[in-house]
């Protein structure tokens, strides 16, 4: 197999966060048309979206300001900035932010023109110890230093969650059935620098740096969470990205997460907890249930607890009931864990000292939790929960004056996160053995090199202060949103038309012709295939998810997970460049999620962001970590850069930049598999 060398380059981009443009002389720019990729979903609880636009050579110069309008003309507060230059200078690239709360279905048109403020600028306010975030609907204060990332949350004057903390669990061991005492260790995300990297008007984001340190005196597993506000929003998006620099064979995580407080001053009655389950189902209880008693409270007040609405004056129930509440019990702790794709448990006790008791269980929950009073609360949830499972969603001392929710991105109750290779040596201890083990399953076996150290995950949580306990429908409604992040993007032809991405030599869908249309139907086939066997193959998974296999096992007809030198793909066969491609030219939406997800696992899990094979990725194999061929080709800025462009984000350009020095890199590692001539006395081609 011949290696092709990609070679990482940022192609003349030039990131910008903060500061002016000088102006230069506007050529005719066109307007671009915007909408939303799924509609009007999740429209109603998103704080805001970001996009970004190609824009042709030579028509947008440096200096230019851009204007958006609705479908009726009515002008959209937007914030605008460069991503990318032309040779000449001229603007490539804008990123494009828009605060949903000022947004309409669209669609939206984009052109050069006047900007308008938002009614209501969000405002960064920044000292010696704290940052100060203000959407003109929550105030977010964030701290510089410690362990407490978000010291508070608030809405209306009050205060909704507080002390806000990474939490991370480890285990002696990952085995549950190890003879033998397990410990457990605890750490904290302890930040180190904390950077502003937009502050408005529409738009905020904070970068927050730090590793995790223990009350043992350890500091590892560096962490990078971004925290993103949009004028007039109710939530804040939590960008969380970790690089595993431990020892695969010692540190074994037992808990992986997020959690902070949440004060409850209603009482027991008014209070309330909400799991969004699957297909938009909610379960919604009390933390004292006044429905289904023996002795009935009334209709009324039944009806106002279940609708999550206060229950009338006490002087208004039935008799005997508010004098004997007490024996009502009240519920305290709450679980909804997922610990497969496919199966979810929610299960609740009144305290630590009595046992839990099973309440629901389902297939795919949403990952969306609340609990607050009628005077308030907090929403809180995993994006991908199920796909990226094992997750878990924890509420603690719900019936005390203050909660605590832990939103898991690994739950307590699984097995403990396992990292280490999937077989020893297997007597390849020499160079001929390991040609000759490379012959029988297609792995480059290279002892060291299957290892973790280095390798990165990157999640999302998003975080709402509400006002009051939201509907049934309102849940379902924060799970859409969570689930799919609304996202604004152009038509097809206008990235053509931009002439990017080399767009001289692709083109937006054509069936003019038959031969045409049979090639188109050929594509659509290939990408609906590789959809279906996503969730049909249930490639899924805290380190999988995004990710394809390599080939299919005719025999045992499944993919060949097993066998070292195939099983997952990691960017082998250029799917996540495929697939941007096919999103360029067709605008689907389901195309672009597809991207979107592939590229959030291939540019961490697959890359390693620090240590030996720094700026490299892992060719294929059973664990995505686990060849010994680390390569270029995998860890490329090119299988990037389109999402990147077409959103934005941050995290991916941190990504892209962390490529420049990989030449470095692959200079002092041996790249090459075991092929050619020395391969060919073992096989005999």
């Amino acid at each position: 197999m011949k290696l092709l060398h990609r070679w990482p380059v940022l192609a003349g981009v030039l990131v910008v966060l903060s500061g002016g443009w000088a102006v230069g002389d506007p050529a005719a720019p066109p307007t671009r048309e915007v909408h939303w990729l799924e509609g009007n979903t999740g429209l109603a609880f998103s704080a805001g979206s970001t996009w970004g636009v190609a824009w042709p050579q030579g028509t947008v110069q440096k200096g230019a300001t851009f204007a958006l309008h609705d479908a009726a003309g009515k002008a959209v507060p937007m914030q605008s900035w460069p991503t990318a230059y032309w040779p000449d200078g001229s603007v490539k690239w804008t990123a494009n932010a828009v605060a949903t709360s000022t947004a309409t279905a669209g669609p939206l048109q984009l052109a050069t023109g006047p900007s308008v403020a938002p009614a209501t600028p969000l405002t960064v306010t920044e000292n010696a110890d704290t940052i100060a975030v203000d959407t003109g609907v929550i105030q977010c204060r964030l701290a510089k230093s410690g362990t407490t990332l978000i010291e508070s949350i608030t809405r209306g004057g009050k205060t909704l969650a507080t002390g806000g903390q990474l939490v991370c669990r480890t285990s002696s061991t990952p085995d549950l059935d190890a003879a033998g005492d397990i410990t457990h260790e605890n750490y904290l995300g302890k930040i180190a620098a904390v950077t502003v990297e937009q502050k408005g008007p529409i738009r905020a984001v904070i970068k927050i740096t730090g590793k995790h340190a223990g009350a043992n005196g350890r500091t590892w597993l560096p962490f990078v969470v971004r925290l993103y506000f949009y004028a007039g929003g109710e939530s804040v998006r939590v960008m969380h990205s970790i690089v595993f620099d431990g020892d695969q064979n010692k540190d074994f995580i037992s808990g992986l997460g997020l959690r902070f407080s949440v004060p409850l001053p209603d009482e027991l009655y008014n209070r309330h907890v909400r799991f969004a389950g699957a297909d938009n189902g909610v379960w919604a209880e009390a933390v004292r249930g006044l429905t289904g008693l023996q002795t009935d409270p009334g209709a009324p007040v039944r009806a106002a607890q279940f609708a999550g609405q206060p229950v009338p004056p006490l002087d208004t129930w039935k008799p005997a009931v508010p004098t004997h509440l007490k024996y009502i019990p009240a519920w305290g702790d709450f679980t909804l864990a997922q610990l497969s794709s496919d199966a979810f448990e929610i299960r609740k006790r009144t305290n630590p000292g009595n046992t839990w008791i099973h309440s629901a269980t389902g297939s795919r929950a949403a990952g969306l939790g609340y609990v607050g009073g009628t005077s308030g609360g907090m929403a809180f949830g995993i994006r991908n929960f199920w796909q990226s499972y094992p997750a878990q969603l924890d509420i603690r001392h719900a019936a005390a004056a203050s909660a605590e929710v832990t939103a898991w991105l690994w739950s307590p109750d699984a097995r403990p996160m396992d990292l280490r290779g999937y077989h020893d040596d297997l007597g390849m201890t020499t160079f001929a053995t390991e040609n000759e083990g490379a012959a029988m399953t297609y792995e480059d076996y290279e002892p060291g090199f299957a290892y973790a150290t280095g390798i990165a995950r990157t999640s999302e949580f998003t975080l709402w202060a509400l006002p009051a306990t939201p509907s049934n429908s309102d849940v379902a409604a924060l799970a859409d949103t969570l689930r799919t992040s609304p996202q604004l993007a152009c038509r097809p032809q206008d990235y053509k038309d931009a002439e990017v991405f080399g767009g001289a030599i692709w083109n937006v869908i054509d069936r003019s012709n038959p031969i045409a249309a049979h090639l188109e139907d050929q594509l659509d086939f290939l990408i609906d295939f590789y959809e279906k066997q996503i969730d049909q193959r249930h490639w899924y998974g805290f380190w999988y998810y995004g990710n394809i296999m390599h080939r299919y096992d005719p025999n045992r007809h499944v993919w060949r997970y097993d066998i070292g030198g195939y099983a997952w793909d990691n960017s082998e066969q250029g799917v996540d460049i495929w697939l941007s491609y096919a999103f360029l030219r067709s605008g689907r939406a389901d195309i672009f999620r597809l991207a979107e997800n592939m590229i959030r696992h291939t540019g961490e899990v697959d890359v390693y962001h620090l240590g030996r094979f720094a700026g490299l990725g892992s060719r294929h194999n059973v664990v995505p970590w686990g060849d010994g061929s680390k390569q270029l080709r995998i860890s490329t800025a090119e299988n990037l850069r389109i999402i990147y462009y077409l959103t934005a984000d941050e995290r991916i350009g941190d990504l892209m930049r962390e490529e420049l020095h990989a030449d470095v890199t692959a200079g002092q590692v041996p790249v090459e598999r075991k092929v050619s001539v020395k391969m060919s006395t073992v096989t005999g081609k």
